[in-house]
């Protein structure tokens, strides 16, 4: 077992769950799950991977405050285990209001300054997420506070992207992928005794060129999302100029997804319409595999298209769509279909729009009419532009700049007087952007912060329609990452 793998561990009093979150990460069937309260009182590892990056999860045993003796070494060995791992997932039980127990637990470990993520399971359905609000009595902040129930697989997602986004990249892995790619063109197009005519800069642009080849492929995949009978499959047919999905008012015409593909200014795109998403109350029969396919839809798309109808007031189940968008880190775009009111009526509804929808401030809205044809060949146009800033990879001397600037306007913060250091920047991944800050100490590097310098970028660079993740590393989190950082 890798010795230099960051540690998750797993804490909270017995029956809330651990095990079978446990299970749910690891993929497997390891822990045992039982309802016996304390069936979990050793420490058991097992490697994970989430995507393409590793750790090592510890769960143990359930903690609770008596005089047991074996309950009393649980307790001790949970601690023990918390203070060596570099990720904290502390349970509770969301059928039941916060206890003093549970804030006091929570609070020692938040001591520790380690990362730290409250999981608040067994919230079942819609109505169950109301009660999340009570556990902010904890003074944790939204972005790691999280409702989930492990039993129906519901909000998981959203922790393992949080967990995922704690966990080193291995860089040495894309650099050498990329190193052979740049070698395999250089073979292939020129002598190796020509190598050496070409300057340093020449060679890092020739490599910029390959990277960016292997990462745009030219193809395009657009999910059209939206509730039922907002207009999606006219707004496909009005795109491609035909009718190729069945336009019906009446509401979940559209059952099966339908692909079309298409060129447009070289770029082949894939369009997806699914079928019309209701509440989650109101999905019967053949509907509720609309959902799950859809959902399996969006993990394959780069981009979507959220399809509001203007001619209606939005609702709640809006923003739940919304945010299977924002959940699978996706190009966006807003699309306001059904449009046929003044400039004036436009603004207010884009008030409204931003308010509700602050997660996708970063998309574009576009107004539009599947029906008369209005503004659908700026919505081809605007697509393909997205795409652009979604694959795009800003050279490391440009973002080292740009931060610096940043830095300079606003100073790192100090929390309890450590000094913050960035010793550089750079892009590792795209389709989202995701950039990496390298620097002393970045397990305290606020969130704030980090929004700020988002912020910061999206004024220096076009990033409209697309999200960027901002991750803070250690110089050396990755033997090898350093050259690459400071080569890319």
């Amino acid at each position: 077992m890798d010795k230099t793998l960051k540690k998750i561990a797993l804490i909270g009093q017995p029956n809330v769950g651990k095990s079978s979150l446990f299970n749910r990460i690891a993929n497997k069937r390891i822990a045992i799950v039982s309802d016996m309260a304390g069936t979990t009182r050793d420490i058991r590892k097992h490697e994970i991977e989430i995507l393409d990056r590793k750790a090592l999860m510890l769960d143990t045993g359930g903690i609770d405050e008596t005089n047991d003796a074996i309950f009393s070494n649980v307790k001790r060995k949970a601690i023990e285990t918390a203070k060596e791992a570099d990720i904290i997932l502390f349970m509770v039980d969301g059928k039941n209001i916060p206890d003093d127990k549970d804030k006091e637990l929570f609070y020692e470990l938040q001591r520790l300054g380690k990362e730290l993520a409250l999981v608040v399971n067994k919230i079942d359905n819609d109505k169950e997420l109301e009660r999340l609000w009570e556990f902010f009595e904890f003074g944790i902040g939204d972005e790691n506070l999280f409702g989930i129930s492990v039993s129906h697989n519901r909000g998981t997602k959203n922790l393992f992207e949080w967990i995922y986004q704690h966990l080193p990249v291995n860089l040495e892995t894309v650099a050498r992928e990329e190193a052979e790619a740049l070698k395999k063109q250089r073979e292939n197009e020129f002598d190796f005794d020509d190598e050496e005519d070409y300057s340093e800069e020449e060679q890092e642009i020739s490599q910029q060129e390959i990277i960016n080849k292997e990462v745009d492929e030219n193809k395009i995949n657009v999910a059209i999302i939206g509730r039922v009978n907002v207009g999606k499959s006219s707004i496909l047919n009005a795109i491609i100029g035909e009718e190729r999905s069945v336009v019906s008012p009446i509401a979940g015409t559209t059952i099966d997804p339908v692909d079309e593909s298409f060129e447009y200014k070289e770029k082949k795109i894939t369009f997806v319409d699914t079928a019309g998403l209701r509440r989650r109350g109101s999905i019967e029969g053949i509907e509720k595999y609309a959902l799950m396919r859809t959902k399996d839809m969006l993990e394959k798309a780069n981009m979507a298209l959220v399809i509001l109808d203007a001619s209606r007031e939005l609702t709640d189940l809006d923003e739940k769509i919304a945010g299977l968008v924002d959940e699978y880190g996706l190009g966006t775009i807003i699309v306001l279909n059904k449009w046929d009111e003044n400039m004036d009526t436009f603004q207010k509804i884009e008030e409204e729009i931003r308010r509700r929808f602050r997660f996708l401030s970063y998309a574009p809205i576009i107004a539009v009419s599947a029906k008369t044809g209005r503004s659908i060949e700026r919505l081809k146009d605007k697509i393909i532009e997205i795409h652009n800033n979604y694959t795009q990879r800003i050279p490391t001397s440009q973002l080292n700049r740009v931060i610096e600037e940043a830095v300079i306007r606003h100073s790192l913060p100090s929390p309890n007087g450590a000094y913050l250091r960035i010793y550089y920047t750079t892009q590792f991944d795209t389709r989202p952007p995701r950039i990496a800050l390298v620097m002393n100490k970045p397990n305290l590097l606020h969130f704030t912060y980090k929004r700020y310098l988002i912020n910061y970028l999206r004024e220096q660079f076009n990033f409209e329609g697309t999200p960027i993740h901002v991750i803070a590393r250690g110089k050396n989190d990755k033997m090898g990452d350093e050259e690459y950082l400071e080569k890319s």
